[in-house]
């Protein structure tokens, strides 16, 4: 208990005093997670949406793909990224290994099978004669998918919410592909992993309370978003 009100006592003075060092991770934090959730969300709700309309060989193997990777552990997609843009790797040239680059890609492989498992599920919930009576209007998948998931706005950013928060949240891929380095590419989760290895605990719970904070901030935009409105529904 006594930490714990240490780490809240130091968050409130890094905050007041406007800590240059908490400045650059919070936004090097909310850049990284900010941009690999909106990639996520770019493909993986149109992702989704496949999943649930397509009619095509092999859709229950990517959707078991889709399934499997919102179980796989963060660390391996960093070893796997980390193997991709290694010098000696097959990307190796673009040379992204240790930067901001490097982890948006990671943190993007991380939250793209949660938007699009999330999306998916969430279509699946609707009553399939919505769909049968756009087909026999005469609309195309496109169409269909594009009326399907602004009838389900709140909840697609419900799956776009848990896509950021496991980006954001996630310390194994980032700390692999940006190497935590001063000034460059180290964020909340890789400082706390950081701070805690170093034993000061009241600092790693102060980045913690405001990585809470941050993530907090985040989700609630998402909801105000997703908010219901007069006219919204399937046209």
């Amino acid at each position: 208990m006594e930490l714990l009100l240490e780490g809240m006592a130091r968050a409130l003075a890094l905050i007041a005093r406007g800590d240059p060092e908490l400045v650059r991770i919070a936004t090097l934090s909310l850049a990284v997670s900010g941009a690999a959730t909106l990639i996520a969300a770019a493909i993986g709700v149109p992702l989704g949406a496949i999943l649930h309309l397509g009619r095509f060989r092999g859709r229950r193997l990517l959707r078991l793909a889709v399934s499997t990777g919102m179980g796989v552990p963060p660390v391996l997609v960093g070893l796997l990224v980390l193997l991709l843009f290694l010098r000696s790797g097959p990307l190796g040239d673009l040379r992204l290994l240790f930067t901001p680059g490097a982890m948006v890609i990671a943190q993007f492989l991380v939250a793209l099978p949660y938007v699009a498992g999330l999306t998916a599920a969430v279509l699946d919930l609707l009553d399939p004669s919505l769909t049968e009576a756009m087909r026999a209007d005469g609309a195309g998948g496109g169409r269909v998918a594009a009326e399907l998931v602004h009838a389900t706005w709140p909840q697609v950013l419900a799956a776009v919410a848990a896509g950021f928060g496991r980006a954001v949240s996630e310390v194994g891929a980032s700390l692999m592909v940006g190497g935590n380095i001063l000034g460059h590419t180290r964020i909340f989760t890789t400082a706390i992993a950081l701070e805690s290895a170093r034993g000061d605990f009241s600092l790693a719970i102060a980045l913690g309370l405001i990585l809470l904070a941050m993530a907090l901030g985040v989700n609630v935009l998402l909801g105000l978003a997703g908010s219901p409105r007069p006219g919204r529904g399937v046209a």
